[in-house]
C-alpha cells in the first residue's frame, strides 16, 4: 500500500516508522508548510495535520479519489460539509477523535458504564484529559466523543471545558483539559457520590497506539467507499 503522510510531525513520523514495518511505502510526506503537493501516486492518505489545514487536505484527497483517514482534531465544524462532499465524489473517508485500538474500546466500555449510571442520580459525571505541552486544541476530540457518547445516553444534556471564561453549559459534563511535558494522551472518565467514586481511565504510553490503528484503518478502507468510523473498522 502506497501511503500519503499529510502531517509530517512527531505523529507522521510514527506514522511512516509502523507502516514500513507492516510492508508499506511512504510515498508523499507533507509538511506545515506544504500546500503544492500531488496525490496521484498513492494508494490512501492519513491525515495528522493541524486543525486549520484539516479540511483542505480532506478536500484534495477526494478530488484526486484517494481515500483519506483523518486523525487531525479541532476542525470539526465543518464535518457535516465534509462527509457531504465525499458522498459527492464518490470517496472514501475515516475520521476519529482517536484512532489506538486500546481507546476505541474504551469508547464503548465509556457507553455501557453510561447505561449503567444513568439510574443513579446520586453521582456526577466528569471528565479529565492530559496531554503533551504542543497539542493545540482544548479539550481533545477524544474527551469530547467520550462526553457526547455519555450525553447520547443519559439525561446530561451538554458538556463544558472547566476553569474556562465559558461557563454557558455549567450544569453539563465538566472536562478538565491539562497540558504537561511528554504525555502521549490520558483519560478519565469518573462518577462520584458522597459515597464512593467509580472511574475508568486509558493511558497511553506512546504514540504507537495511535499510528497502528491509523495504519489499520488505512488497510481497511481500500476498495471502499464512503464514511465509516473504526466502530466498522474494528466491528464493533
Amino acid at each position: 500500500m502506497k501511503i500519503a503522510l499529510l502531517g509530517y510531525g512527531k505523529m507522521g513520523k510514527t506514522i511512516e516508522q509502523i507502516a514500513l514495518e507492516r510492508g508499506h511505502s511512504i510515498v508523499l510526506k507533507v509538511g506545515k508548510n506544504d500546500t503544492n503537493y500531488d496525490l496521484t501516486s498513492a494508494d490512501v492518505a492519513i491525515d495528522f495535520s493541524i486543525p486549520d489545514a484539516a479540511v483542505e487536505n480532506i478536500t484534495r484527497c477526494f478530488e484526486a479519489s484517494v481515500p483519506i483517514i483523518c486523525g487531525t482534531t479541532g476542525w470539526l465544524d465543518h464535518f457535516e460539509e465534509t462527509v457531504s462532499l465525499c458522498h459527492q465524489k464518490k470517496g472514501a473517508f475515516i475520521y476519529a477523535s482517536n484512532f489506538s485500538l486500546g481507546v476505541n474500546l474504551y469508547f464503548e466500555l465509556n457507553k455501557k458504564l453510561a447505561q449503567m449510571m444513568k439510574p443513579l442520580d446520586t453521582y456526577a459525571v466528569a471528565i479529565e484529559e492530559i496531554h503533551h505541552l504542543q497539542k493545540l486544541d482544548a479539550p481533545s476530540g477524544t474527551a469530547i466523543t467520550l462526553a457526547e457518547d455519555i450525553i447520547a445516553t443519559s439525561d446530561t444534556t451538554n458538556w463544558f471545558l472547566k476553569d474556562t471564561t465559558d461557563t454557558i453549559a455549567t450544569n453539563g459534563i465538566p472536562i478538565t483539559a491539562k497540558r504537561e511535558p511528554e504525555v502521549p494522551g490520558t483519560h478519565t472518565v469518573q462518577y462520584t457520590s458522597q459515597i464512593d467514586t467509580i472511574e475508568i481511565k486509558h493511558t497511553a504510553h506512546n504514540r504507537n497506539g495511535f499510528a497502528l490503528g491509523a495504519i489499520v484503518a488505512a488497510e481497511w478502507l481500500q476498495n471502499k467507499t464512503g464514511v465509516y468510523t473504526m466502530k466498522d473498522v474494528l466491528g464493533l
